[in-house]
């Protein structure tokens, strides 16, 4: 009645269309909590001051030119 191939690309088909389902609705679900998470701020408070990377990272550069100019001057540190 069916042969072999067909009923294996049906059954292919099939599951192709229910996993591309589920993972459309597992996308949904993590776009509704990303939105929740914006809305109550908990992304911004984690992100923390951008002022205050700015000046670990100016901290970071004065203390690597300081190492080497101890370098070129022939300091041991």
């Amino acid at each position: 009645m069916f042969e072999p191939t067909l009923v294996i690309a049906a059954a292919a088909l099939v599951g192709l269309a229910i996993v591309a389902a589920t993972l459309l609705q597992v996308w949904h679900g993590w776009l509704e909590l990303q939105r929740g998470r914006i809305e109550t701020g908990s992304l911004a408070e984690r992100e923390g001051s951008p002022l205050g990377a700015a000046r670990i990272e100016l901290a970071d550069l004065k203390e690597r030119i300081r190492k080497l100019e101890a370098i070129a001057s022939g300091v041991e540190l």
